[in-house]
């Protein structure tokens, strides 16, 4: 489930980009631009990429606490930066890769810690009510 949600929004993102950057920019002005964004495939498959990644990120959060579901998803900025660079062609600078390497390296930190989640998993497996 944590790899889908991490999978998912980073497409979903990378979908979305590829269509608006077909569409152009888009201001409050010219708010039409954003109805003709919506017949774009790419920010459709987007959306709906993005809605099944939602639904799969509000399951995961129905029987984990937040701060194991976040943490457990952050590797999802490598797989952006990656989509990002790879399909997308974006310049991403080493000031950026090393950004990312210090969310990673951070969440590690936070995510080693004890969670409710890991207590819960361990009571259900045991037969007991938490």
């Amino acid at each position: 489930m944590l790899v889908f949600i991490m999978l998912g929004a980073s497409i979903g993102d990378a979908l979305l980009s590829r269509g608006m950057k077909q569409v152009g920019p888009v201001s409050f002005d010219h708010m039409g631009l954003l109805l003709h964004a919506l017949m774009n495939p790419w920010v459709i498959a987007g959306i709906l990429v993005l809605i099944s990644f939602m639904g799969s990120y509000m399951t995961a959060l129905s029987w984990a606490d937040l701060t194991f579901v976040q943490p457990a998803t952050a590797f999802g900025n490598v797989v952006t930066a990656l989509i990002g660079r790879l399909w997308l062609h974006e310049a991403i600078t080493p000031m950026r890769w090393a950004g990312i390497a210090c969310i990673v390296i951070g969440v590690g930190f936070v995510a080693n810690g004890p969670s409710r989640t890991e207590h819960l998993a361990l009571a259900e497996l045991e037969g007991v009510q938490p």
